[in-house]
């Protein structure tokens, strides 16, 4: 179910009163746990809708590792032990490498042994890659790990973990939680709190203006000026290279805050994904303020178990440029997303290696590194959004080479998107200032409402409702 569909906005009402009601008439029967069990009806059915073959894929990940932790906690022997957690990891990662990599992994071969007069006749697969793979593949695998490093407890209430895997407001896009954090949740029995659906409300309206009228306003531009960038001038595509770093903010952004209003209204509190990383002083910095729950994921399971930063500089440094890598693997199947990987994790380790990674620069000092933080990371949502590097590169030469050439004007999305944006902008100047300043939380209810009222508004009037994707889904 898209956040910003009209299919929402009549079946998530529909939902919640499905969701209380039946609750508390089961609980009423002494029926334990029914809250449960109508949220896991409920997430199975919303995946299903997308194609309900798919949903076996996310059932065998979840009883993958559900039995295989319950094997590993009740193991002894530590090479045993090591020997299942291997196991199990890779058979849960398998439809993830099938689905996402293999044609991929095909293509490649193909294009080298090409290159060498040889040709191959391995056929690809022609299937789309179920929704949320990467997201509910890597929370599963998270929690196998925490039970194999004795983080937690293996989950003995199938139906509880369950949840955790298919929680629907999360499953889609993220965040990726730890289960530490959300399964504690489930086995709480929650109902229908005024305050925790006031507040989501607010992060679902906030969410929507971000996603609507910011992203999908500036997305018309960049999609415009991407699909054809050899028709426009180096300064053409230096304003869609930004605009897109806007966009994709405004997208993943306005997600997570959506999930994690629809989470808030029933009863859960998910992690936020985002802390104003265009604020960002440093590149370290910046992955601690985006996608922050794949960033702990990356460095709980990828960068500590290779040994983090208590070794040597240089396998510090590797540990480092590997993390990257897995994190570019993982947003895609395509060598552009591998280069944004590595680009980023060569800029952490330039970082280190200069002593430029610490953020407690102020002043005149700091926003000059902001300004230099967002253009390396707008340098590196290049490669991210085109299709491939050869055209990754050609916008970055024509940006360099091409400045002075005319400006493709489009201006309903320029002002409209520009607009979105200076408001999200100020928004977050106030926020990381630590000003008591806020709107949608103001103690006048005039103010409050008033605020409201205005952003509905503005989404009516300005936002795009067709459904538009989210970016991540893609991932």
């Amino acid at each position: 179910m898209i956040f910003n569909s009209f299919q929402f906005l009549w079946l998530f009402p529909l939902i919640l009163i499905t969701y209380y009601g039946c609750s508390r008439l089961l609980n009423k029967k002494r029926i334990p746990k029914a809250s449960n069990y109508i949220l896991l009806a409920i997430s199975y059915l919303l995946y299903a809708q997308w194609n309900p073959a798919y949903t076996l894929i996310l059932l065998g990940v979840t009883l993958c590792t559900y039995l295989s932790a319950i094997i590993i906690e009740k193991q002894e022997a530590y090479g045993k032990k090591r020997y299942i957690i291997y196991s199990a990891a890779t058979l849960t990662l398998l439809p993830l490498i099938v689905f996402k990599y293999y044609d991929f992994i095909i293509g490649s071969f193909k294009e080298l042994f090409a290159h060498c007069g040889i040709t191959l006749g391995l056929q690809g697969l022609n299937w789309a890659i179920p929704l949320g793979l990467s997201f509910f593949t890597f929370q599963a695998v998270g929690y196998l790990w925490d039970v194999y490093y004795r983080k937690i407890k293996a989950e003995h209430n199938l139906a509880d973990y369950m949840l955790f895997v298919s929680f629907f407001p999360q499953i889609m896009s993220g965040p990726i939680s730890k289960a530490q954090s959300l399964l504690p949740q489930i086995k709480t029995e929650r109902t229908f709190d005024y305050e925790k659906s006031v507040q989501g409300l607010k992060w679902l309206l906030w969410g929507f203006f971000l996603k609507t009228v910011m992203a999908d306003r500036l997305g018309v531009y960049v999609d415009t000026v991407y699909s054809c960038y050899e028709l426009h001038s180096g300064l053409t595509c230096l304003v869609a290279s930004i605009f897109y770093s806007l966009q994709i903010y405004g997208d993943f952004a306005g997600y997570s805050l959506m999930a994690i209003g629809v989470g808030r209204m029933l009863g859960f509190d998910l992690i936020n994904n985002f802390n104003r990383p265009y604020f960002s002083a440093s590149i370290t910095e910046f992955w601690r303020r985006w996608h922050i729950s794949l960033s702990l994921w990356l460095k709980d399971y990828v960068y500590i178990p290779l040994g983090g930063s208590r070794c040597s500089k240089l396998k510090c440094y590797r540990n480092i440029f590997l993390t990257f890598l897995v994190s570019g693997i993982w947003h895609g199947a395509n060598w552009t997303f591998i280069l944004w990987g590595i680009l980023h994790g060569a800029f952490q380790i330039m970082e280190k290696a200069l002593n430029m990674q610490k953020d407690d620069c102020k002043g005149i000092v700091r926003a000059v590194r902001i300004l230099i933080t967002f253009m390396l990371v707008n340098f590196a949502w290049i490669f991210f959004r085109m299709p491939d590097i050869h055209s990754g590169l050609d916008v970055c030469r024509k940006i360099f080479t091409d400045i002075g050439g005319s400006f493709f004007v489009n201006a309903q999305s320029i002002v409209l998107g520009l607009f979105a944006a200076s408001i999200v902008f100020v928004k977050e100047c106030f926020e990381e200032s630590g000003s008591s300043f806020t709107l949608f939380n103001n103690r006048h209810t005039v103010v409050r409402w008033l605020s409201y009222t205005i952003t509905v508004i503005l989404i009516l009037l300005l936002g795009v409702f067709d459904s538009t994707q989210f970016i991540y889904v893609n991932f």
